[in-house]
């Protein structure tokens, strides 16, 4: 499993959230069906990697 530091992890939470904030804004009406699926799975995922990051953020200034 590869260590990352806590300056790589919270510049990749900063670039994700971005994102995040992105696809929140996107209409989803105006999308079609399988464009609505893969927004609504791409904000999903984009949650997890975040509260992933968050965790080992936490863990590595615990350590610190």
């Amino acid at each position: 499993m590869q260590v990352f530091t806590l300056e790589e992890l919270n510049n990749a939470h900063k670039a994700l959230l971005s994102t995040l904030h992105k696809c929140e804004k996107i209409e989803g009406a105006k999308l079609g069906i399988s464009q609505q699926t893969l927004l609504t799975r791409r904000i999903f995922a984009l949650k997890v990697a975040l509260t992933l990051i968050e965790r080992e953020a936490t863990k590595l200034e615990e350590e610190s």
